[in-house]
């Protein structure tokens, strides 16, 4: 049994919300004004409370607040109408848990987020965010700002609502379409992409919506489009702002009716699929320009998400190399001058960018060493930073807080205690095979500092280890 609070100023709903969940055992407090909220606030303990985002005397967001800030622990679900769901987003980032739809169409799924949601456990954590992501190798850090986009992505990702997302060019649009897919109840069904920028006119409006046979120069047979390929699944439209305003008036059409028709078709198809669109342009800019449809702008704009660009995130960048390197299967380091260099510059390309930097560090190191140094770097990143390695240098040489190579050591040895304090006999192979161990990885530890010492130069390295170049070639080579 729980305590409910229901403040809407339609009395139907109301009575409606009061007779369900008073059926499930619990107390239902009603309010249909500000007034009676502001009289009603302080009289109890609140599980979970119901806030309609309109009321006659009050702002629901205000109420939201108020309501948050006497009980905090108080999980709150707003309700709203289609054209006031940009509200339900503002609502959301105030602390709503999620959001629901009048007029009511499930009343099952009412009762399954009541129940879900005083539940001890059921609101999903942070770190179930974090793991959906890393599963489908999304990367997004510890910056606050990127938490709180996909922790928003993750509760919209479950309402059949679209979605628009803006931000610059590579910052990573499609991966953010690719979590909100694998996050919704459509995960089971096709994610499909267009470039809507990629392509031209009169090919785009085919990819989208498919032709008959004959309805152009061509077109040899039937063919399906995205939007029904698709299906049920989500449909990426990336670069929405390039297409054009012929197209653009189909799209607004599919969205508004469910309803297309293909080129050179007569039969009117519906489709199931959920739009996600993304542009690197502003789109209300482009509104004012002339070249994109206001009223296109209003029914893709219903939940925008912008993603930062990596310039303001640069804290991240190390985290996002370690990442990268451990996902793909590289034994890499990069030393802290070339962080340094990483996180000071500027990013235009922003992830795309760096992506494509660490591939090209790892291209020119492959083979020669398993340490990054700004050598491996372009050089437009190491002349935005003069100084850089200077600054670096003189605070920490080169050689990292840690190796990693005492936890090893700690761990080896404790091995082979064991082994010498059992009872049993000990296979002799067991033995020297963690002998070999021993061996192996000590001679990696003392080549990998000696090539941080000499921000990898392995010239130096070999004169100070006292060995041929061809031995450290090996050793790195064949020894790893």
């Amino acid at each position: 049994m729980a305590n409910i609070l229901v403040v809407d100023d339609e009395k139907e709903i109301c009575l409606f919300l009061r007779h369900l969940l008073s059926d499930k055992g619990h107390i239902v407090t009603i309010c249909t004004s500000r007034q009676e909220f502001d009289q009603t606030k302080n009289d109890g303990t609140f599980d979970l409370a119901f806030l309609d985002v309109r009321l006659p005397d009050g702002n629901g967001l205000e109420i939201l607040k108020d309501l948050k800030s006497i009980q905090p622990f108080c999980k709150v679900v707003v309700m709203t109408g289609y054209s006031t769901v940009k509200t339900a987003v503002e609502a959301i980032k105030l602390g709503a848990y999620d959001f629901i739809e009048k007029p009511f169409d499930d009343i099952g799924d009412i009762e399954q987020l009541t129940e879900r949601l005083l539940t001890d456990g059921a609101v999903p954590s942070q770190d179930h965010v974090h793991d959906l992501a890393a599963r489908i190798g999304c990367f997004i850090g510890q910056q606050e700002e990127m938490n709180q986009l996909f922790s928003l992505a993750y509760k919209f990702a479950q309402k059949n609502v679209t979605v628009l997302i803006e931000g610059e060019t590579g910052t990573g649009k499609e991966v953010l379409a690719h979590f909100i897919h694998e996050a919704s109840l459509r995960a089971d069904y096709p994610f499909i992409g267009v470039n809507c920028g990629a392509i031209s006119e009169h090919l785009l409006e085919s990819e989208l919506f498919g032709h008959t046979k004959g309805s152009f120069t061509g077109a040899a047979k039937d063919r399906k489009g995205f939007f029904e390929l698709a299906d049920k699944g989500t449909l990426f439209l990336d670069e929405i702002g390039e297409a054009s305003l012929t197209t653009q008036v189909k799209l607004l059409r599919v969205l508004e009716t469910g309803e297309f028709m293909k080129v050179g078709g007569e039969t009117v198809l519906r489709s199931k699929s959920r739009v996600v669109a993304a542009s690197h342009v502003d789109l209300h800019n482009a509104v004012s320009k002339g070249s994109f449809r206001e009223d296109l702008l209003y029914r893709l704009d219903v939940v925008k998400l912008t993603i930062p660009p990596l310039r303001k995130r640069v804290q991240d960048i190390p985290l996002f190399i370690e990442d990268y390197l451990r996902r793909h299967g590289f034994k890499l380091m990069f030393t802290e001058e070339t962080l340094e260099l990483l996180m000071s510059y500027n990013w235009p390309g922003n992830i795309r960018e760096l992506v494509n930097v660490i591939k090209r560090a790892v291209a020119l190191a492959e083979g020669e060493t398993s340490i990054i140094t700004p050598e491996h770097l372009p050089q437009k990143i190491t002349q935005h930073a003069p100084g850089v390695l200077e600054t670096a240098a003189a605070i920490s040489p080169a050689v990292p807080k840690s190796t990693g190579f005492d936890s090893f050591l700690d761990q080896w040895q404790q091995e082979i205690r064991d082994m010498w304090k059992s009872e049993d006999i000990t296979e002799l192979q067991l033995v020297l095979d963690s002998i070999k161990k021993l061996e192996t990885e000590t001679i990696q530890a003392f080549i990998d500092k000696s090539l941080r010492k000499t921000v990898g130069n392995r010239k130096k390295a070999v004169e100070g280890l006292g060995i041929t170049m061809r031995k450290l070639r090996y050793y790195l080579n064949e020894k790893k």
